[in-house]
């Protein structure tokens, strides 16, 4: 059970509850041991996902609690919206939006690659290549985002593209094995099958944003457009451990030239990535990048990034 206070919840452990766990403990990183009410403050309208661990640390859903967190991977994470918290609900399609599924044998991965492909009502002006696709198209519902959008006059017509990863920590950690199944595979079969278009760009979530600007900031001369929500910028070729890494993707575009990039990033102010990617947009300023910074009361979760969603096309495909 929680009780919410303004910007205080105070947790009650269920039976069988050893440790607190949640956005705010990087959960499993640093979980709370609780055997008591435990009261914590969250910034005012925040949004708090969270679970319980066992004594074996496994974790299970507060049972009191019936509002379940919009995660594609995990069924135990529990929701609490405090008062103040508003949902931007984004502009809808006024029809259903088709997403076309293909298939594709990888020479880069030597298997079948699966992705998804929305094409705009009107002759697209530029195809937007997205990371974790199957979580952007069926729990974020990207495309539905897009068309109602292009309706509404507020963005150009964009086609989206979305990649699924089998190993996503693996493919996006540097790979030069997934750069080539972008760059020699995906891009001109889909560019083949639907047509190219004048611009393109790379949106992802976590260790998708991580591998889009390292993307961009590798081939400047073939993307424009980046969108990073809550992007993994604590990860190091040399490094493996996404928590402690040094932020060796900001030092690379630190020391490089300004390049012909356009970025929207925006975090959560209850992750551990807050300050990396406060780091990272202070950079795009101080280098002159033209971008948007935006941090939002809430987690490492959807709701943060499904909130973000039509900013970042407004401002990397508006008018």
């Amino acid at each position: 059970m929680v009780e919410v206070h303004n910007r205080y919840v105070t947790f009650h452990p269920p039976a069988g509850a050893k440790y607190l766990v949640g956005d705010f403990t990087d959960w499993n990183r640093r979980p709370i041991p609780i055997e008591k009410p435990l009261t914590l403050e969250f910034p005012s309208g925040a949004y708090v996902e969270y679970a319980f661990l066992d004594e074996n640390k496994q974790p299970f859903p507060d049972p009191d609690n019936p509002h379940k967190a919009q995660n594609p991977w995990w069924s135990y994470p529990r929701a609490i919206e405090l008062p103040g918290f508003h949902y931007m609900a984004p502009p809808q399609p006024s029809r259903t939006v088709e997403v076309h599924r293909h298939r594709l044998e990888s020479r880069a991965f030597g298997s079948t690659r699966r992705y998804y492909v929305y094409n705009p009502s009107q002759p697209a002006q530029a195809t937007l290549y997205v990371h974790d696709g199957v979580a952007y198209y069926r729990t974020a519902r990207l495309a539905e985002v897009a068309q109602g959008l292009l309706e509404q006059g507020e963005i150009r017509p964009v086609r989206i593209v979305f990649i699924e990863p089998e190993d996503r920590r693996q493919e996006y950690w540097f790979s030069e094995a997934y750069e080539r199944h972008l760059l020699e595979e995906i891009i001109p079969t889909v560019e083949a099958h639907y047509g190219p278009t004048p611009e393109k760009g790379l949106m992802g979530a976590s260790l998708g944003g991580l591998v889009s600007s390292w993307m961009a900031q590798r081939h400047p001369d073939l993307f424009q457009k980046v969108a990073t929500q809550s992007a993994c910028l604590t990860a190091s070729p040399q490094g493996g451990d996404s928590f402690t890494d040094p932020e060796w993707l900001t030092e690379q575009y630190r020391a490089a030239p300004t390049l012909p990039l356009r970025f929207y990033c925006e975090t959560g102010q209850i992750e551990w990535l807050l300050a990396p990617n406060r780091r990272f947009a202070a950079l795009l300023a101080d280098k002159g990048y033209p971008h948007a910074y935006l941090e939002r009361p809430s987690g490492h979760n959807w709701m943060t990034w499904r909130q973000g969603l039509a900013p970042a096309l407004r401002y990397l495909f508006g008018f």
